[in-house]
């Protein structure tokens, strides 16, 4: 997988600077007091720091930006980075100034002079979040990362405070990769695989195979993969770092691939289907951070991994299928998979691992994205309490998030002549039906929310925290719910 920044916490060294190659950062407040290292700095460089600091382009600076000053003299460096950032800063404001410095991390490294401020590790985490480039697919690569060297007042603190961010950043960036990959490299094997191997970090690791689908009856679940050479599976795991109580649950909807099936896709644009299966991408890379920071929490995450293909043995327009549950499915528009995946993995988990709340997400509909564009993730809930949770904990992290109604004048437009319901409701209200339809597969004492991740999981423009691309949104706020609610 993509590799973090290697990033260094170190005690300060004034006199390592002048030496010190690639760029400088340093952090000034709104004020214009120089700390320590900028004065040295500001020396060495025969006061340009002061006049970068006293000029009208440093004054008309937000808080977390940046004025970048080429080639000054006196340093090894090549450049001289000043963040604007007050010494009392929010931890999403630190974090921002971090990514910035991030962004700017190039092969020949970069020096972070924090010195005592408080939010030293958000610096360095947003910095971590943000030096990232999916490069795997390349032969060579142009984006090739230095190390960043932190220098603080007191290093051992900010270690031990960003040790637990850089395991939360660790998922991310598999959440990423995930979700950046082809679909000829990730093959549901090849993810089943990946996730495998996760058992070196403490998982327990279990895949479902197609056979043993067939003998839980989870029809509605294999419909959907049977027009493809790709096997479908199910992989789930579990993280027991709690007590006795029972986990809470996380399930992804993992469709390596969507043509569509029978009810293909246009061509425009395809090609972006490689992503998803990016809810379960974002439960793999939370299991993973919960794993690498030994969470004292129980979480199982369940993955439905299918490929949607056309093909002779393909699911028809018109079929009706028959879930875990029971319940029989006419299954109007093959392009409404993902919620016949979800179906089944959702039942599983509750009826294997009876578990204290569950929360699925998936790359469901385009209809969220109509209605919330690429800024928020539609959150759909049976719990006022669970969805509120959630919602702070996705705006601590930064990741939007927004509820969407549910009710059940809407299911009206789930009713099939033929089958208990319809896999699709009509273009009215798209998402709240789909969020409708995943509701009947909810067990009525159990806590759910289902996030509708199709606007804010894969991006055409970068983010304050990521590139072009995958975005890992999900992983940060889901850390940070089971770390606030579900963690001992």
């Amino acid at each position: 997988m993509t590799k973090l920044a290697q990033i260094s916490i170190s005690e300060t060294d004034l006199d390592a600077l002048a030496s010190a190659t690639g760029k400088i950062a340093l952090l000034v407040p709104e004020t214009g007091t120089l700390d320590p290292a900028a004065k040295r700095v500001n020396k060495l460089a025969k006061g340009a720091v002061a006049r970068a600091v006293g000029s009208e382009a440093f004054e008309k600076l937000k808080t977390g930006d940046v004025l970048r000053l080429a080639y000054p003299a006196g340093l090894e460096a090549d450049a001289i980075i000043v963040v604007k950032l007050p010494k009392k800063v929010t931890a999403l404001e630190a974090r921002k100034a971090g990514a910035r410095l991030g962004k700017a991390l190039s092969k020949e490294g970069l020096t972070l002079c924090a010195g005592g401020h408080a939010r030293a590790a958000e610096l360095a985490y947003g910095a971590t979040l943000r030096a990232y480039s999916f490069t795997e697919r390349k032969t060579k690569d142009d984006d090739e990362l230095g190390s960043m060297s932190v220098m603080v007042s007191k290093p051992d603190s900010v270690e031990a405070a960003y040790a637990d961010l850089r395991a939360v950043a660790d998922g991310v960036f598999f959440t990423r990769d995930l979700v950046n990959e082809p679909a000829n490299h990730l093959t549901t094997v090849e993810f089943a695989d990946r996730l495998l191997a996760m058992k070196k970090l403490g998982l327990e690791v279990e895949v479902l195979e197609e056979a043993d689908m067939e003998k839980l009856g989870m029809g509605s679940l294999l419909g959907v993969g049977q027009g493809s050479e790709s096997p479908s599976k199910i992989v789930i795991m579990k993280w027991m770092g709690g007590g006795d109580e029972k986990p809470f649950a996380l399930v992804g909807k993992g469709v390596v691939f969507d043509t569509g099936g029978i009810s293909i896709k246009p061509a425009g644009g395809m090609e972006d289907m490689t992503m998803d299966m990016g809810g379960a991408g974002v439960v793999s890379g939370v299991m993973r951070a919960l794993a690498l920071r030994k969470a004292k929490a129980n979480v199982v995450g369940l993955v439905g991994l299918v490929e949607n293909m056309p093909d002779g043995k393909a699911q028809r327009p018109g079929d009706v299928v028959t879930s875990m549950k029971g319940d029989t499915i006419e299954v109007i528009n093959t392009d409404a998979e993902g919620r016949l995946v979800l179906a089944d993995v959702m039942w599983y988990a509750q009826e294997t691992f009876e578990p204290v709340g569950m929360i699925n997400l998936a790359t469901l509909t385009g209809a969220i994205i109509i209605g919330l564009g690429h800024e928020n993730t539609g959150v759909f809930s049976n719990s006022d309490e669970l969805s509120a949770d959630f919602i702070k904990a996705a705006a601590a992290e930064g990741e939007g998030a927004w509820r969407m109604p549910m009710g059940p004048a809407y299911d009206k437009l789930l009713k099939s002549r033929v089958a208990d319901m319809k896999n699709v409701g009509g273009r009215a209200a798209g998402s709240i039906t789909a969020a409708q339809f995943l509701g009947r597969f909810v067990k009525e004492d159990v806590p759910w929310c289902h996030l509708d991740i199709a606007g804010t999981a894969s991006l055409k423009s970068e983010t304050d925290y990521a590139p072009t691309g995958a975005t890992g949104w999900g992983v940060r706020a889901l850390d940070r719910l089971i770390r606030d609610h579900y963690e001992g």
